[in-house]
Formats: C-alpha cells, structure tokens, sequence
C-alpha cells in the first residue's frame, strides 16, 4: 500500500456507505479492501484515466474532463499527475487543442495516447473530435498522432498485446456508430476491424483480456423517439491473433448486477473489471435526457473470459458515475474523480489491490 487512509475517515466512510440504498450484494469489507488516495487538486469527471510505469515509477494520470461547474464552459484541459510514491498530485502539460469530454486514455509502451472526445459550445452543440494526442511522461511533454478515420466519443477503448489500440462502438456528432477501429502507434496507422453485431452505443463499460474484447451495458438512442434507452446487452469479441482485423462477437449472459452507463473499467490480469455507474440515461450535466437527476449505483463486477463467470466483488464505499477507464497499474486499480450522489463533481480518488479484491466474494 503506497498512501495509508485515515482509519477514522475509512471507518466514517463505512457508516455513510451502509446506509446507502444502492448497496450491491456480496460487498464485505469494502472499507477495508478500497484504500483512499490523495485528493485531485480540482474535483473533475468523465476524464480519462491511466497508468503506467514512469522512469521515475508507478504514476496515475487524469486528462480533461468536466470541471464542478457541470457547465460547457467547466470543460477542463487540465492534466494531473500521481507519482505513487508521492504524497499528491501535480499538473502537468495541458491536453493540447482544448478540454474534452467522453475521449479514452490507453497506454502503449510507456507512452499515454488520449483519443476522441468531444466538445461543447455555449449553444449547447457539440463536435465529435478525431484527435490523438500522445503524450510522454518521461518528458512531459505531446505529440499529435494521426486523426481517427471516425472521429468518436464514448467508446470503448483497450490495447490489445501491448501493441494496438482498438476503439469500439460510441458517438459520432449525432449517432451510434458499430465501426471497430484500431490503431497501430509504432507505424503511426488507422485500420478497421470486424464491426460489432450489436445496435451501436455509448458509454458502455468494458475492456481488452487477452485475445478478447469484452463491453456490458451502456446506452441506446431510439430514433423514433428521440430519446435515449439503457443497453442490457453484454458482447464478447474474439481477435484473431493472425489478423487483427477478423473479430468473431457473441452475444454473452448478463451480469448480475444493475444495468449501467459510464461505469469505470480496464482489464487485470486475465478479468475485466467494472466499478460504478448510473442507470440512467443522463447529459454532461448529471441530469437525465427526462429532467430526473442520475444517480450512481455503488457496484464492482468482474468478468473472466476464461470461464465466463461474473461475480461481484467488494465496491468502493462511495457510489460514483461518469467515469471511463480505471487505472492500473502493479496489479493496484485506481478509480478517479467521477459524480457522487447528487451529481456532485468528485475529487476522490479510490484504490485497491486485485488480489485482495477477488479474495473477498
């Protein structure tokens, strides 16, 4: 453990969180297992979220996002930075080109490559941003990568042997795309992949495990509406690890859990890990696309693609939303900033061992 939590304050925590009516199943002894880290510098959501080994060790990274504002002008560029045997945050260079919101994070070979996103004007219409910039922790310093075939947000994102970078499914401007795109960074190169089976979504959580691509959840639009709708659909996606390009897609049995959007995820080892998210469908804000505020649902699952087995496992003892990736980093996970209940934008960040998260069921 690299930062000890007060054990008032975890054991306060505790209190709050039991009498929290979204309290998932099978969480002993979350307060013990989630340690609290050193608090953002500014509360932020929907910011994208790595880590990785540094030339000066372990670090966590934050990029962009949504400052406590919740307005189109609360977008931040702002980027912080946890040397994890330090005691706190310090900013770095800022993302280049403007903040933005829904992009990924995804590392490759030490280096951070935030793709996608999109932005928001004061009239409310929003741009879906091809950008990939890629950033060096060792210099910190950016460099700009070639544009995105689509330019997309709230996909899902994940790294496939530590080579490529695949994005699936997400927003296009005004509609759900089902393209899979992948990124080769050493020869700097856009390809595409087998399309998903599935309706196209956004914000669904899930990530790369080995030659697997796994996504749950997130959300529908219903054209004929003009509303939005939760996806209960969870997919699997085989690569063909001769040609990345072939993906078979199943359909798999759904999680136990409550269905949910913008949950928090990344891979571990041979498990997919889902942390968080809402119920509802909801706009930048917090509030749903029907006036009704979005709640977070205080939830952890786990996904083993070797046996197909879900299983809960202890949730942090805060419920928050709005997140995308998790951090990793020396089988540690990381869960950053995000909204509380009551849509308030989140300084917090989360943290616990995997080992001893799958040894609490």
């Amino acid at each position: 453990m690299r930062v000890s939590a007060g054990a008032a304050l975890v054991a306060m925590v505790a209190i709050l969180s039991a009498c929290n009516p979204s309290e998932p199943p099978h969480d002993n002894g979350s307060a013990i297992v989630w340690r609290v880290g050193p608090h953002l510098p500014s509360p932020v959501t929907d910011n994208a979220v790595a880590a990785l080994e540094t030339n000066r060790g372990p670090a966590l990274l934050s990029f962009g996002g949504m400052g406590p504002s919740k307005r189109w002008d609360g977008i931040t560029d702002a980027v912080y930075r946890w040397q994890l045997a330090t005691d706190g945050w310090t900013e770095a260079a800022p993302v280049p080109g403007g903040g933005r919101l829904g992009s990924t994070a995804q590392v490759v070979r030490g280096k951070v490559y935030l793709l996608g996103g999109y932005t928001v004007e004061e009239d409310g219409s929003r741009r879906s941003s091809p950008r990939v910039d890629i950033y060096d922790p060792s210099t910190d310093a950016w460099a700009r990568g070639p544009d995105m075939p689509m330019a997309v947000h709230d996909a899902l994102g994940g790294v496939w042997r530590d080579s490529l970078i695949v994005l699936v499914s997400g927003w296009h401007d005004s509609g759900g795309i089902d393209d899979v795109q992948w990124y080769d960074p050493a020869a700097a190169r856009w390809f595409s992949g087998t399309p998903i089976e599935a309706d196209p979504a956004l914000g669904m959580a899930g990530a790369v495990v080995g030659d697997r691509i796994v996504y749950t959840d997130g959300i529908l639009v219903r054209p004929e509406r003009e509303s939005f709708a939760m996806d209960t659909a969870s997919w699997i996606g085989k690569v063909d690890p001769n040609d990345p390009t072939s993906i078979s897609w199943r359909a798999l049995p759904d999680h136990p859990g409550p269905v949910v959007y913008r949950a928090a995820s990344g891979s571990v080892g041979a498990l997919a890990l889902f942390v968080g998210g809402t119920g509802r469908p909801y706009d930048f804000n917090g509030i749903g696309f029907d006036g009704e505020p979005a709640e977070p649902i205080r939830q952890a699952l786990s996904y083993s693609p070797a046996s197909g087995e879900w299983r809960h496992l202890p949730a942090p003892p805060l419920a928050t939303m709005d997140h995308r990736t998790l951090g990793v980093v020396e089988g540690t996970v990381y869960l950053v900033g995000g909204m509380e209940v009551g849509q308030r934008v989140s300084d917090k960040v989360w943290y616990a061992n995997i080992d001893e998260l799958l040894a609490r069921r």
